[in-house]
């Protein structure tokens, strides 16, 4: 089977917080190394890529005086890079909206919609003060639903209502706070409506998509589909291929969905198999979708009508997991208030794959989740390096002390209910763990796995084999081969979080590369005679004092950036 696995695209006009690296990124990567693990290397692509269009960036490059390129350019390459070599991220194509492959892809894919496009003239708001029409985010009011004051003109951030701007109350212009006209201008629109019951029969006989994104999607075809504008007035974006729409550009939602299939197409064309995107996207495939909930219209409704609409055979998604939003201390994330951590900033405070771990410990699944330092202090110390670390550091060192690093055979004329207890979490929890994984519930996921390593510590506790290796040698050998079976089986789930530790406990197991294994090794015990390193501890404890550290930390931090971020990202 092959598994297609998508973040959002990051929209690069800044640098991305942690709430936007755990809403699509961080996520989406967790789930594609488990993938990899269960179905095979080769069976499994990761994509995503910079959207960089539109009009938010056209402003920002006004403000700092420089073309909207330059500014995308210095973007890309530093936020790919933090992604790529700093978190960790096993992207297979992290691309770019800019990329030729996608701009011509896009381009021949609207003009295959043509049966479900038509042109039409509309009234919009224009700010006679920044003399341009201003795209649905870039007017704000209040929601005529919720009564929210400060929601855009796409979509209110309270209530997640799809709006217009000329519904809001109040309008304003988000760029200088003028209030807009509204003058008429000729746009393409894409005939959504038509597809309303084949999206809402789709969504309703999905027996995998997660409840939280079918309710959204259905009340929003429930208030009745419209046709949604598929070009802008703005310069900075992809020339729309219709006839007479010189001066228009692709809406840069439209385009950047496109992009999960554009770049699939440029991986397999830089691989010199160009047609291999297809058994991705055209067979009977699986694929997973990683956002924040405020794109869930955008990924459940919009884009598999697009796809419907292309005529061609293209696979829907399985599955889109979408987060609720993370704040900061109790606060949203703002730049301009210097609220929250940023991804450049993060790991000159902590290890990567300890901050990989909170994030995917605080996911917020369910409902918006605070990042409290006190909490993240807890994962750390008491599940990372209490229940993890030190059933690993306990069970290797054992091994080493008492059979000569020699994993032993396990008797199993001498198990006793409490093994057995013990193998049988072993032999279940994988299957747990991937069945929440499967859900996009990495969150849950993982507290599958800390059950097993806290049954593994009380475990050793019980069975004390620092005393039952003077009393009955071969019952305490019992306890080691089970034990290490156990470390390696909470590696192998743990990669997917933590992949640079769990290779430093690969290396201690000496079993080689962990991202070569397979998931359903972490049922099987290590084979008998095989030889272990020596035990090294794999995290430490950070100070009880680490928050009150935090502020000054964070203020160096950030001194140095200033220096060192490149000049347009300052």
């Amino acid at each position: 089977m092959k598994v297609f696995v998508a973040s959002a695209w990051p929209y690069v006009e800044t640098v991305p917080h942690l709430g936007n690296l755990i809403g699509s990124v961080l996520s989406a990567d967790v789930f594609a190394r488990y993938a990899r693990l269960k179905y095979g290397k080769e069976n499994v692509i990761f994509v995503s890529g910079s959207d960089e269009h539109g009009t938010p960036i056209e402003i920002e490059a006004v403000k700092r005086k420089v073309s909207p390129k330059a500014l995308t350019d210095q973007a890309h390459e530093y936020v790919k890079d933090l992604f790529l070599n700093v978190w960790k991220i096993s992207y297979d194509n992290y691309t770019r909206t800019e990329s030729e492959t996608h701009k011509k892809f896009v381009r021949e894919f609207i003009l295959g919609l043509k049966d479900y496009v038509f042109v039409q003239e509309e009234t919009l708001p224009y700010c006679e003060n920044d003399k341009m029409f201003l795209p649905d985010r870039f007017v704000k009011g209040t929601c005529p639903y919720c009564g929210f004051e400060d929601a855009r003109g796409d979509q209110c951030d309270r209530c997640g209502r799809l709006l217009s701007p000329e519904i809001l109350i109040n309008p304003r212009c988000a760029i200088c706070g003028a209030k807009p006209v509204f003058k008429k201008t000729k746009h393409w629109f894409f005939d959504l409506s038509k597809f309303q019951d084949r999206i809402r029969e789709w969504l309703e006989r999905n027996k995998e998509m997660p409840e939280n994104v079918k309710a959204v999607a259905l009340s929003w075809i429930s208030e009745g589909l419209k046709p949604r504008s598929l070009t802008r007035d703005n310069s900075w974006g992809i020339p729309a291929p219709f006839e007479g729409a010189e001066g228009k550009t692709i809406y840069v939602w439209f385009e950047a969905l496109l992009g999960y299939i554009s770049a699939t197409i440029e991986y397999f064309e830089k691989k010199g198999n160009p047609k291999g995107w297809e058994d991705f996207w055209l067979d009977d495939a699986k694929s997973y979708y990683f956002i924040g909930k405020d794109n869930i219209p955008f990924h459940a409704v919009i884009f598999p009508a697009m796809l419907m609409a292309s005529g061609k055979s293209y696979s829907l998604p399985t599955v889109i997991s979408s987060t609720e939003y993370l704040l900061y201390e109790g606060q949203k994330f703002s730049k301009s208030r210097r609220i929250g951590i940023w991804i450049d900033e993060a790991p000159k405070v902590m290890d990567v794959d300890y901050w990989r771990f909170v994030l995917i410990r605080l996911r917020p699944e369910e409902r918006d989740t605070s990042f409290l330092w006190k909490e993240a202090l807890r994962i750390i110390n008491s599940e990372l390096n209490d229940d993890i670390g030190n059933f690993v550091n306990r069970s290797i060192t054992m091994v080493n002390r008492y059979n000569e690093s020699k994993v032993p055979p396990l008797d199993e004329s001498k198990l006793d209910e409490v093994d057995l207890k013990l193998l049988k979490a072993m032999n279940e929890t994988p299957d747990a763990v991937s069945e929440y994984f499967e859900k996009g519930k990495l969150k849950a996921g993982t507290e599958e796995i800390l059950r097993l390593a806290r049954e593994g510590n009380a475990y050793l506790n019980a069975k004390a084999p620092w005393d039952l290796v003077k009393k009955d040698k071969a019952m305490a050998m019992n306890v080691l081969a089970i034990t290490m079976g156990v470390v390696r089986s909470l590696a192998i789930m743990l990669y997917a979080v933590i992949p640079t530790s769990s290779q430093r406990i690969y290396d201690q197991l000496s079993l080689g590369s962990i991202e070569d294994e397979k998931w359903d090794n972490a049922k099987k015990l290590i084979p008998a005679g095989h030889v272990v390193g020596k035990a090294s501890p794999v995290f430490r404890k950070l100070p009880e004092d680490f928050e009150a550290q935090v502020p000054k930390l964070l203020e160096k931090v950030r001194s140095e950036l200033e220096k060192t971020r490149p000049p347009l990202l300052r």
